[in-house]
């Protein structure tokens, strides 16, 4: 039976994959993901997860190609990664997607090399988000474990047939100790059947899988690709709200909104950074500021027409990256831009990097923020983009 309890998110994580019952667990330690691959080797050692093969291996490439592999012959997989881990996987992340492979992955969101950093941002996930992996995103530990569930029955869906990353930030989500409701097994077999894949690396029935595509071949493979994730968009909102009638919880399909009622000045973001934005709002509520939040959960399939419907009355918004595209800009603030290109609301939008390698953003930034979304509306200039927090007293002379 489900009950409440204090545990780390790591530890929810690997509940949620326990009672999903993989067949193939493959692991490599990276900070801060470890605790899961952990849990769940601990899990198996006790007896707590059975006819589960656990795998360790000497690299991520190789954990993801455990999976890649394991998948492809027919069996239920997880894996977990951050940072260098994703990147030095990034090759096989193509394939399996390529391959219409639904592996699912805990991403423990973290910053990328170089400089060195171990802290929490979104970099290493944004950097694949043209694999062909759907990315769902985490507010908190309960989301997290949620979303676990949520991607096996996203991506085994024969409609969609896509691996699922399902985002979660490094040590703000990962290492905090929040209260959890866990799973009943009986539950979870009830809203997620028995993995039973279209097609399967079998010796009786031969298939050719990861095949060379010529020219002549390869647009329609990728196209194939992309209309699978455009249909699991449908496929992400009928198993968020089927989770919610089963479980009693629902934060949001594609995307959540919060206190968009009436709001002038829309914030969007993704990840835990919405709860700090969510008490910020309360408060600037309180004063009479019209804010509100819209949450992206799916960030790939991008939820263009959901983001549109929501922001149809603001008139500025801002965008939170944790994240940049080096000579761009976020790259939320630039796939939102040309959702509402062509939209028949168009808002004003200002972009902010914010939290870069773990740098603090309190309740006070978001207020300032907002300040600056206030000015603007008020025909002050404010810069289109800007780097929040960029402490120019340490750049070298001339930068």
């Amino acid at each position: 039976m489900a009950k409440m309890a204090v545990m780390e998110g790591s530890h929810a994580i690997a509940e949620a994959a326990k009672v999903c019952r993989p067949a193939v667990v493959s692991a490599y330690p990276i900070t801060p993901q470890t605790h899961i691959v952990e849990d769940i080797s601990q899990m198996i050692a006790n007896g707590d997860l059975t006819n589960c093969e656990y795998v360790r291996t000497e690299s991520e490439f190789s954990a993801a190609s455990v999976i890649q592999g394991a998948q492809a012959a027919g069996a239920r997989t997880f894996s977990a990664t951050a940072s260098q881990g994703a990147l030095l996987m990034y090759e096989v992340l193509f394939s399996i997607a390529g391959m219409r492979l639904p592996c699912v992955l805990a991403m423990a969101n973290r910053a990328v090399s170089s400089p060195i950093n171990i802290w929490n941002d979104h970099q290493d996930a944004i950097s694949a988000r043209d694999s062909g992996w759907i990315q769902i995103w985490a507010e908190d530990n309960q989301e997290a474990a949620d979303m676990i569930i949520q991607a096996y029955k996203i991506g085994e869906d024969p409609r969609v047939m896509l691996p699922v990353m399902v985002n979660m930030d490094g040590f703000l989500i990962t290492h905090l100790y929040e209260p959890v409701e866990t799973y009943d097994q009986k539950m979870v077999d009830e809203f997620l059947p028995p993995y039973n894949p279209q097609y399967k690396l079998d010796p009786k029935q031969p298939v050719t899988m990861g095949a060379l595509a010529q020219p002549e071949y390869y647009t329609e493979a990728r196209y194939m690709v992309h209309n699978a994730q455009i249909r699991a968009k449908e496929v992400i909102e009928e198993v968020a709200a089927e989770f919610g009638k089963k479980f009693g919880r629902y934060k949001g399909g594609l995307i959540d909104t919060y206190k968009m009622e009436g709001a002038k000045i829309a914030l969007v973001a993704m990840g835990s950074i919405i709860g700090t934005m969510k008490d910020a709002v309360d408060e600037m509520r309180e004063a009479g500021v019209p804010v509100g939040i819209v949450k992206i959960r799916s960030y790939r399939p991008f939820p263009v027409e959901a983001l549109r419907a929501a922001l149809k009355e603001a008139e500025i918004v801002c965008v939170l990256d944790r994240n940049i595209s080096l000579g761009g800009e976020g790259a939320v603030f630039t796939d939102l831009k040309g959702a509402l290109y062509n939209a028949s609301h168009s808002p004003t939008m200002l972009g902010f990097i914010i939290g870069l390698g773990g740098r603090d953003t309190t309740v006070e930034d978001i207020k300032n923020i907002v300040k600056k979304a206030q000015a603007k509306l008020g025909g002050e200039r404010v810069s289109e983009l800007e780097w929040y927090k960029l402490d120019v007293e340490i750049l070298p002379e001339g930068i």
